[in-house]
């Protein structure tokens, strides 16, 4: 076995990396676990780091890659941290999260979703991206399949992954607006889907079930009582076409439903690192005891701060105002490039066109054969970050973010426009 500390020999060319380099890497080769060598890297974040690396080098890089409101945290959510901050609250808190917290988003699935959770139905956690990984590794077992509908937050299959079960992806269409119909789900559901697993409104198409929709999917539900549904509601209240509907609102399965939300979206809280899930009793008992070995409580600022969030919405329903601005500009925009095929979302703050008309064709010399191609040709000769659809399951798309200004929104459009227009 190579010791790396005793290496002294250095051999390079402008070929290779120096030896000494890759000396741990080659130690480190069927070292690590099967587990984190079949995860992948999550592609909204590495388009984000590419686009630093590039910003790095001076380059004037645009970045419509990430999820991620341009606003600053609402003033009252501040000033509930300093006081916090003041008052010494720095200690560990319980793992599921303070009383008061908790109590707060009980009132809030009241008051805005109609919705009956006790406070001891609530488990906060440093984000709801680690809500929805308590809940996969609470309920799911090797072979259990998980049904996603297709396109997918992109971490949804790599955690399903993470808990040893299987992720079965369920091809939607952009003429439905990427929604699964009932038929569909019909079609996919089996005696091995232990879990299925959707957004509403949509990472990353925006899109949006209505009442008679969801009543529609929980009908095949009916169906099929051994199957949970975890229902990612992010983006609650960046919603253009009017008030927001969650699946758990159906008694026949509610007992089935977990709803996961947070704070990051709707109050600009995205590094304040928290979100929860609301379900039966005995599975935010379980997701507490997972928790409790990983992570224990979320910051306790943070719960402090977020506490007061849902008492002043002024300033979220401001932000969705601006969004819906943005996204009017965003699909005037995309309108004006030929080849592209889009729709207008009703929620979130994405575009996700299909760009497959672009595949086949070329740059001095390099051909465009898919989306990821196509997002880091824009990124090197547009200076625009995008991510590809494949990232979501659905190759043919990209996702266009329009969390940001309309200065730039406009300057970003204009390079896509001129850089699209290279291709022949």
């Amino acid at each position: 076995m190579i010791n790396s500390r005793f290496v002294t020999l250095i051999i390079k060319d402008s070929n290779y990396i120096p030896i000494f380099a890759r000396i741990p890497t080659l130690i480190g080769m069927n070292k690590l676990s099967k587990r984190i060598e079949a995860l992948s890297e999550s592609q909204t974040i590495k388009m984000a780091r590419m686009s630093r690396e590039l910003k790095s080098k001076g380059i004037d890089i645009i970045n419509l890659s990430l999820g991620e409101p341009d606003f600053p945290t609402p003033s009252h959510i501040k000033e509930a941290a300093t006081k916090a901050i003041e008052d010494n609250f720095s200690y560990y808190t319980a793992v599921a999260g303070i009383e008061p917290l908790r109590k707060a988003i009980s009132e809030k699935f009241k008051r805005d979703n109609g919705l009956d959770y006790a406070p001891s139905q609530i488990v906060c956690s440093t984000g709801a991206k680690q809500s929805i990984a308590n809940v996969a590794l609470c309920l799911l077992n090797p072979e259990d399949e998980v049904l996603i509908p297709t396109p997918y937050w992109v971490s949804y299959g790599e955690i399903v992954k993470l808990a040893e079960a299987k992720p079965v992806f369920v091809e939607t269409t952009i003429e439905n607006k990427f929604k699964i119909t009932a038929k569909q789900l019909d079609e996919a559901l089996t005696e091995k889907t232990k879990l299925f697993i959707f957004s509403a409104p949509s990472n990353p198409t925006g899109s949006i079930y209505s009442q008679t929709e969801l009543a529609e999917l929980v009908k095949v539900f009916e169906k099929y009582p051994n199957c949970f549904i975890l229902s990612d509601e992010i983006y609650e209240y960046i919603n253009y076409v009017g008030k927001h509907e969650s699946i758990a609102s159906f008694d026949s399965i509610k007992d089935r439903v977990i709803v996961v939300n947070g704070f990051s979206k709707a109050f600009a809280m995205t590094g304040w690192r928290i979100g929860y899930m609301a379900g039966p009793q005995w599975i935010a008992d379980a997701v507490d005891k997972m928790q409790g070995q990983f992570t224990s409580a979320t910051c306790s600022i943070t719960q402090m701060a977020a506490t007061v969030a849902y008492d002043d919405m002024t300033p979220t329903f401001e932000m969705r105002e601006a969004f819906q601005r943005r996204k009017d500009l965003t699909i005037k925009m995309v309108s004006d490039i030929p080849g592209i095929i889009t729709y207008d979302p009703d929620g979130a703050f994405y575009l996700f066109p299909d760009v497959k008309s672009y595949f086949g064709k070329s740059y001095n010399g390099k051909k465009i054969k898919n989306s990821t191609d196509l997002a880091l040709f824009i990124l090197k000769e547009g200076h625009v970050a995008l991510v590809t659809g494949d990232a979501f399951g659905s190759p043919n798309c990209i996702r266009i973010s329009f969390a940001t200004s309309e200065e730039n929104l406009i300057e970003a459009f204009t390079r896509l426009k001129n850089t699209l227009a290279l291709l022949n």
